[in-house]
């Protein structure tokens, strides 16, 4: 994390003052599309059901799903990021899928068709000042107790023989513990979404100099590739993946306002 100097755009007391915000820097690694996975219309459930994937880097075999496209509900496609470049100090390509954006399937088959095999940037899916949503593992924190898990309340000490725990599991009737009655328990490493993070800066390989300090950032290391900073934090310690995705909220409303940035400290 850093915190970014910028002139308020929002509607709060300090508009159009200079304020100073904590950001996250988050690294992109090269990314490209390979596949894509075509789902069957099943009414019967409420899953979809995988009926057709094609082969990675064919894109002639698209073809024959051309004229299938009235069989399929949904189609996603299957990229892969190359996180070796990056410092998180992962080995090995990561493969996930995503969701296409498009009001008709020949849309998102069209747009799946034209980004095969090319490499994708954060400049080709968001604009500085969006708004999106970041998922990730948060940090775990082992075992702990209902103050910590929960923030319940310190009991007084002359209330009962204990303090750090609750005063009560529960009425008589019925006759267990209900689910909401907070204990004891595993605490964080949750995959958890939050919502509507701005984009703040979306910067180059070639930036990368300028916002990364001498000896690296801490627990982290250096930056090698394209990044966006966002506003506020993340969930997750550092060097863990997260999946930045457009807000499903629609909180840009349709336009959105690049902010106006004035200065940039790292953090050492």
């Amino acid at each position: 994390m850093a915190h970014i100097g910028m002139t308020d755009d929002t509607e709060s007391p300090s508009k159009n003052l200079e304020v100073s915000r904590a950001c996250t820097l988050v690294e992109i690694p090269k990314t490209q599309i390979y596949g894509a996975r075509f789902y069957g219309k099943d009414e019967t459930s409420r899953y979809k059901k995988t009926i057709a994937e094609s082969a990675p880097h064919e894109k002639e075999a698209l073809g024959k799903f051309r004229q299938r496209l009235g069989e399929f509900s949904d189609i996603t496609a299957l990229l892969v990021a190359n996180v070796k470049d990056t410092s998180t100090g992962q080995h090995h390509h990561v493969r996930y899928e995503s969701s296409l954006g498009g009001a008709k399937i020949e849309d998102k088959f069209e747009f799946m068709v034209s980004n095969l095999s090319k490499q994708l940037g954060p400049t080709e899916v968001f604009k500085p000042g969006e708004y999106i949503d970041v998922a990730s593992v948060t940090t775990g924190k082992g075992w702990q107790g209902t103050i910590k898990r929960f923030g319940t309340a310190r009991l007084y000490h002359k209330a009962t023989q204990k303090t750090r725990h609750v005063g009560t599991l529960g009425p008589f009737t019925p006759g267990k513990v209900l689910f909401t009655v907070p204990q004891a328990g595993q605490t964080g490493f949750n995959y958890r979404t939050e919502y509507n993070k701005r984009i703040l800066k979306i910067g180059s390989k070639n930036d990368t100099g300028a916002m990364t300090p001498k000896s690296g950032f801490k627990n982290y290391g250096i930056m090698n590739n394209d990044f966006v900073v966002l506003d506020g934090s993340v969930p997750g310690p550092s060097r863990r993946l997260v999946r930045l995705r457009k807000s499903v909220t629609d909180r840009n409303h349709g336009a959105v306002k690049e902010p106006k940035l004035l200065y940039a400290s790292m953090a050492t």
